[in-house]
């Protein structure tokens, strides 16, 4: 091989070695400030996977199921038509909070299987759902047909 070749060669490998090495220690850094979304059927199916995690858990909340056990600190269960999980919250609510509707969660699973929520985030539109969770929404109501059908 010709020593100009060669030296270009080396010079684009070290280049293509070096962006692969930025880019693998970028996604390893960007790793811990991702928060995964979760439905409570998702959840319950990796606690394991998100114990002392930072997530974001959806769902409907319950009818029923809002305690206010101090003047600040709400306990809830938001469900899925599968599922159903524990939030406590302390702190003050959005306005649109309220049982039956939707809820965007985000915080860490405690040992007990109950999610401790820093954040709190309320729908504001009954028509308006994102289409992530749309979707997640929309398998999670078919399992449950599908499951209650093959019950029969």
């Amino acid at each position: 091989m010709h020593p100009v070749r060669k030296k270009r060669l080396l010079l684009i490998l070290a280049v293509v070695l070096g962006l692969s090495l930025a880019t693998g220690l970028l996604l390893y850094a960007m790793q811990e400030n991702v928060n995964h979304f979760y439905t409570p059927s998702e959840l319950n199916e990796k606690k394991s996977q998100v114990q002392d995690r930072t997530f974001r858990l959806g769902g409907m909340v319950q009818k029923g199921s809002v305690k206010h056990t101090n003047d600040v600190t709400v306990t809830f269960i938001i469900e899925d038509t599968l599922s159903e999980v524990i939030a406590e919250y302390s702190g003050i609510l959005p306005d649109l909070f309220r049982e039956g509707q939707g809820v965007v969660v985000e915080g860490k699973l405690n040992s007990d299987g109950k999610i401790i929520a820093n954040q709190v985030l309320a729908k504001h539109d009954e028509n308006y759902m994102p289409p992530q969770i749309q979707k997640k929404l929309d398998n999670i109501s078919r399992q449950a047909i599908n499951k209650n059908y093959s019950d029969k």
